[in-house]
């Protein structure tokens, strides 16, 4: 290397994380290979490599290399064995990356540097002293605050991610120091992401007043009794040999031995063939097709088939530790949570006007959109159809949206389109209900066109409540490759703070009202269906639902980063929307003469128990009048407890009959059974049939993923959660879910998952031993609480202890477990006392829970979940005692449904690894339904228990064991 010459060095590591921060989860269709950070590191490498050699950084490098970190621990270690302690590992998709990226650096014909016991930047440092001492420039690619100490004459760094030269005015701008000074200034302001202690109560400003002042570290350390503010002057000089232990952490070494010379990192002409090889074996369909283009390339498939590298051993080479901790990046202004504040503001302050959008009516300008999406890599995209079913809804239209400026640069424009493809003009009998309105595109050729971006896994593609669109184009054989969905990432980051709804969101986030849907269907009898929309009409609604999807995702995306929650929605909420729309796809098999069978039953039964009612009575009246039963309870019998509502009539709810009832007054319990029997019959003996599809014959059930706090799922149409068990009627329902011929159904059911949640949360010593030792959880219970040996334990004395260890974790008070176990409000407390005596981490995890919510306003899963708790300091009683409760369960139950959650991602390629004849049909609480031949049941029982009882790991090692029941039958009832 000489005078002349210039160096680039790109911060590998940096490039890594960036990559996998900024892009969704992608693995490669072939073997299922993650490749989403591989993607993201090979755009931006290509971007740079391209952009240097077109000097668009202003200079031409001569020499090139990419520098990573070769492991977590290097000699910072020795020197403070704190030194980034607090890193956690990196995600597990993405330690399977690492080496293929290292390869692909090397398909670039780069060099892929790194040495052991040294960080990324301690060889960067070496190379550009070496570099410059030879008269050559250097670059350093990255925007880390470590690596501005090198900043100086012949060396500046460039951040392209923002496009921006970083100098000495640029640093001096930033933190108020020189470059040579950054050491200092870090040494006193310390690092919490590499835990690099520093100074209390010093920030960066107070950090470089301080130099200014006293010039360097070592002159403030020895005339620190000068300093006038006390606490500061006390912190400096108590935490000196803090500061200088720093000094040392961050103090690069530029003295390294590299494992490669500068003659090594000269800059070669781009191998054409071998990058494209590589790329089409990742399967980057855009980026090899903007590679081939760039470099004349047409022997891409020959140089395929020669290259034959096994990425998946290669992932698992010895050059890498599985602990590798994110590099720096922690440059103020870089901070997610900047950048969401600039996306967020730009989002709000651009104007939303429903007059520029556009209606696509020809195919051509629909290839022009798809090929801008390309061009820009993300796209939003929504569906406009005839139904709520996904399994029913023909699609009507689709509209688009892309952003006009680079996400990045805080400006952000939108423009979005509509596709009309069945409109009619309601006169007929036609889709929508008439002849065609003029001015829409063929469907089967937008379609076609659609597809080819959707299943793109290049192009990010936004949505709003994705598995409705998913289920509806799957059944015109579309898919959807790479998505983010902006209604997950809202319940991810803020569920128990409102709705997650489109509309709920705009308010919330952008200030603006979206279209009513009335608004342009009308409501009431005049209204008509959205095909029968006028297109101009339908324009303005459809696109706006993409241009607000778009804007919304600019302003949540970024906060998963700057609020710790990627994890929690790249491996449990995102990948679990494709998993839950294929079995809401599947459906499941429900036999209409069993439930006819069943309403003639429960008519009976009803029947029976009203006769009874009058009886006891004297009198006939409405069972299904609460102002008649009321009179008869309050008024004429004059029952206790009796309570007017608003209107001036008598409560007859629920609790209330319960509460008779439990005092032995037996009109109140005929009535309660009476309702439980018709409630039966009319939501599910009755209405089941209704929900069977015409062309399937199966009940194909909607999965709801956002709508409770704690992540458990819910179902509608029909609600297979709240089929009720605990009667002998209620389980008859289940008998009515059948598997088809030649076929069993499997049921595979957690064992008493939250109370082994909560003995591992909450370290109960008892309850971990009992679990371990596989010991009646109930009957141990009991024996502690009541001194009744487990041989032997009478029936109720174990019915007891179990009501109160689901109680507790439900927050149940005296009153509520008096009630459940139909006992005096005292003995229950007493029961509720002793069982905290017994089990006092209980007690204590309950306070602290409740503590916690308190001051955050969020509870958290052990996987890392939030349940927000607004509410929790709420003035009044009533609602704080509830949000109390709901806050110490959360934990729980939100952990447990992580679990499950966790499960079932991983159950679908588990089960296909199998080859069995199965597939998985339902979730309903702690349990899966799946469907399998006869002679596969035996088969894949073992890996749907493995599955699920190792799905906690490898991210959390739970301290006592997850048992799984599995058995198979003809019916659910059955198998369960």
């Amino acid at each position: 290397m000489k005078k002349g010459d210039h160096l680039f060095l790109v911060d590998g590591s940096g490039y890594i994380f960036r990559a996998y921060h900024a892009l969704p989860p992608l693995t490669r269709k072939s073997d299922g290979l993650p490749v989403g950070a591989v993607s993201g590191f090979c755009n931006m490498l290509w971007k740079l490599v391209s952009d240097a050699r077109d000097t668009s950084v202003g200079v031409t490098p001569t020499h090139f290399a990419v520098i990573f970190d070769y492991s977590s621990k290097t000699f910072r270690n020795d020197l403070y064995p704190e030194y980034k302690a607090n890193r956690s590992a990196p995600p597990e998709d993405l330690v399977p990356q690492f080496a293929v990226i290292r390869e692909a650096t090397r398909a670039f014909d780069l060099p892929c540097i790194e040495m052991e016991g040294f960080e990324a930047d301690d060889l960067i440092a070496t190379y550009a002293r070496l570099a410059r001492e030879a008269g050559a420039d250097v670059t350093v690619i990255s925007s880390d605050k470590d690596l501005m100490q090198l900043v100086g004459p012949q060396v500046s760094m460039y951040d392209s991610m923002k496009d921006r030269q970083i100098g000495v005015p640029e640093v001096i701008e930033k933190w108020g120091v020189r470059p040579e000074k950054m050491i200092d200034l870090q040494a006193l302001t310390g690092d919490s992401v590499d835990n690099v202690p520093g100074i209390p109560g010093i920030g960066p400003k107070t950090a470089a007043q301080l130099i200014e002042e006293f010039g360097d570290l070592d002159t403030l350390l020895e005339r620190a009794g000068e300093i006038k503010q006390n606490k500061r002057r006390e912190n400096i000089i108590e935490f000196a040999d803090k500061a200088r232990i720093s000094r040392e952490l961050v103090r690069l070494r530029d003295d390294v031995d590299p494992p490669v010379g500068l003659d090594g990192l000269v800059l070669n002409a781009l191998d054409g063939p071998k990058l494209v090889a590589f790329l089409k074996g990742m399967e980057f369909t855009s980026l090899t097709r903007r590679v081939a283009e760039a470099t004349d390339t047409e022997t891409a498939e020959v140089e395929a088939a020669k290259i034959a590298v096994d990425h998946n051993e290669a992932a698992r080479g010895p050059d890498l530790d599985p602990g590798e901790a994110a590099p720096g990046g922690s440059e103020e202004e870089d901070t997610p949570k900047k950048l969401a504040q600039r996306r967020a503001e730009a989002a709000v302050a651009a104007k939303i006007d429903t007059d520029a959008y556009e209606t696509l009516g020809d195919i051509d300008a629909l290839k022009r959109w798809c090929e801008a999406a390309r061009e820009t890599g993300l796209v939003a995209f929504d569906t406009e159809t005839t139904s709520l079913d996904a399994m029913q809804a023909d699609l009507v239209g689709f509209s688009l949206a892309l952003p006009q400026a680079a996400p990045d640069t805080g400006d952000l424009k939108v423009r979005a389109c509509y596709v009309p493809l069945a409109h009619s003009n309601g006169d007929g009998d036609l889709l929508g209900g008439g002849g065609t309105q003029p001015g829409q595109m063929e469907m089967r050729a937008a379609l076609d066109e659609i597809k080819r971006l959707l299943e793109d896994p290049a192009v990010l593609k936004i949505g709003q409540n994705l598995k409705y669109d998913m289920l509806v184009l799957a059944r015109h054989g579309i898919g959807i490759e790479s998505f983010d969905d902006t209604m997950l990432l809202s319940y991810v980051l803020d569920a128990g703070r409102g709705s997650h709804g489109m509309d709920a969101l705009a308010e919330r986030w952008l200030g603006h009202s979206t279209i009513a849907y009335k608004d342009v269907t009308g409501s009431g009898r005049t209204a008509i269906p959205f095909a029968q929309v006028a297109i101009d009409k339908a324009t303005a609604y459809a696109a706006e639902d993409a241009d607000v999807t778009l804007r919304l995702w600019h302003v949540l995306k970024p906060r998963l980063a700057a609020e710790g929650m990627s994890s929690v929605y790249e491996r449990l909420e995102r990948p679990l929307a494709q998993v839950l729309m294929r079995m809401e796809q599947r459906g499941i098999q429900v036999d209409r003469q069993i439930l006819s069978r069943l309403s003639g039953e429960l008519a009976q039964g009803a029947a029976a128990l009203e006769a009874e009612a009058h009886e006891l009575a004297g009198e006939t009246f409405n069972l299904g009048s609460p102002k008649q039963l009321g009179e008869i309870l309050f008024g004429r019998m004059g029952l206790p407890g009796g309570s007017k509502t608003k209107s001036g009539q008598w409560s007859t709810s629920a609790q209330v009959l319960e509460d008779l009832a439990a005092e032995g007054h037996p009109l109140p319990r005929t009535v309660v059974d009476w309702r439980q029997l018709t409630k039966l019959k009319s939501t599910y003996t009755d209405a089941l049939p209704g929900f069977i599809h015409p062309e399937t014959k199966r009940v194909h059930t909607s999965f709801a993923m956002a709508a409770t706090t704690t992540g458990r799922l819910s179902s509608s149409d029909p609600n297979i959660q709240n089929i009720p068990v605990r009667t002998a009627a209620g389980r008859k329902i289940r008998t009515a879910f059948v598997a088809e011929p030649g076929n069993v159904l499997i049921s595979a059911d957690y064992s008493q998952i939250e109370l082994r949640v909560l003995a591992h949360v909450a370290d109960i010593p008892q309850l971990k031993q009992a679990f371990a030792d596989n010991i009646d959880i109930h009957a141990m219970t009991a024996s502690e609480m009541f001194g009744v040996p487990i041989e032997g334990m009478p029936p109720e004395v174990r019915r007891r202890a179990k009501a109160i260890n689901f109680g507790i974790i439900y927050g149940i008070s005296a009153f509520g477990l008096a009630n459940q176990l139909s006992i005096e409000r005292s003995e229950a407390g007493d029961y509720i006392r002793k069982y905290f005596e017994r089990f006092p981490g209980i007690k204590d995890y309950m306070d602290a829970t409740k503590a916690e919510a308190k001051e955050k306003g969020y509870v958290t899963t052990i996987f890392g979940r939030r349940a927000h708790y607004p509410e929790i300091k709420s003035s009044n009683p009533q609602v704080r005692a509830f949000n109390e409760r709901a806050a110490i369960n959360a934990p729980i139950q939100g952990s447990a449904a992580d679990i499950i959650r966790r499960a079932m991602v991983r159950m679908e390629p588990a089960v296909a690894a199998t080859g069995l004849n199965a597939r998985m049909l339902l979730q309903v609480h702690d349990e899966l339904i799946f469907e399998a031949a006869d002679d596969d049941a035996d088969k894949l029982i073992p890996v749907i228990v493995d599955v699920m009882e190792n799905a906690a790991m490898p991210a959390i090692n739970m301290a006592v064991p997850l048992k799984v029941d599995a058995r198979a039958a003809r019916n659910w009832d059955e198998a369960h």
